[in-house]
């Protein structure tokens, strides 16, 4: 369990790690930085703006080696084909900005292509995306597989992974809003994932062996175990109530005599 619970923590700090590297590059530098559709004044900010174009690089960078990292521990936590299939997407998807932040970097040598480079860097953001719903779906599986976070949390990451897909294609379908609307679920669900693996860890089903010898230690009077009852204590509490409400209408149930019924019925 002591294993289980690093496991959950290491985790959580390397998906902290891609939030954060990802919130403070992508969503804050970068909007700084280039300016779509003025090649311009994209070309200005970098020329004025040095520092943090590189910071923009190095950022991406983090978030390559966090994703990456966060995917193969996702894979030791889960160890299942879900696991797998987390780890797969998630790499790929670390491949994408890789090429991004190399990109980044060769706008750096005044080149005249910057505003290009940087263009293509936001399309590789935006299509990487398809990749980055992917590694929510089977995240989400694996929280409903295993019990170990709560089965709401599995359901919105599948709901966000799903959004994520959609959002790609949304991205040249349809105006930019609807996109932003599509990852709304998957941020509130990484951000519920990482907190719960940071403060919680997760939680260990009872095994079959537990289950078995809690079922029988139930007691007739009632006595739950695990949590739930079990089908023993709700047959035993139905027989016991049909047996009283029988009582009950045999001690109100007046005698069949025929003055009852001649008084019944006049």
């Amino acid at each position: 369990m002591a294993t289980l619970q690093r496991k959950a923590r290491i985790t959580g700090l390397l998906y902290l790690g891609l939030a954060l590297a990802g919130a403070a590059g992508f969503l804050t530098i970068r909007p700084m930085l280039f300016v779509s559709g003025d090649p311009a004044a994209t070309l200005a900010n970098l020329a004025g703006h040095e520092s943090l174009a590189r910071a923009a690089v190095v950022l991406e960078l983090l978030v390559v080696l966090t994703q990456a990292l966060a995917a193969v521990w996702f894979h030791r936590l889960f160890a299942s084909s879900d696991g797998l299939a987390i780890a797969a997407f998630g790499l790929v998807n670390a491949v994408a900005i890789l090429v991004s932040a190399a990109l980044l970097g060769a706008a750096l040598d005044d080149n005249p292509n910057a505003y290009l480079f940087y263009l293509v860097s936001d399309h590789l953001w935006t299509v990487g995306g398809l990749f980055f719903g992917l590694w929510l779906i089977p995240m989400g599986r694996a929280v409903l597989a295993t019990g170990r976070m709560p089965r709401p949390l599995g359901w919105l990451l599948i709901l966000g992974g799903v959004g994520y897909v959609l959002s790609a294609f949304a991205a040249y379908l349809a105006p930019d809003a609807v996109a932003t609307v599509l990852v709304v679920p998957a941020s509130a669900g990484e951000f519920w994932m990482i907190g719960y693996l940071l403060i919680r860890g997760v939680r260990t089903p009872p095994s079959s062996k537990e289950r078995t010898a809690c079922t029988r230690s139930t007691t007739a009077s009632g006595k739950r175990c695990c949590g739930t009852p079990t089908i023993a204590w709700l047959l035993s509490t139905l027989s016991n109530a049909n047996g009283m409400s029988m009582q009950c209408m045999a001690r109100r149930r007046p005698p069949l005599t025929g003055e009852y019924h001649w008084k019944r019925y006049m």
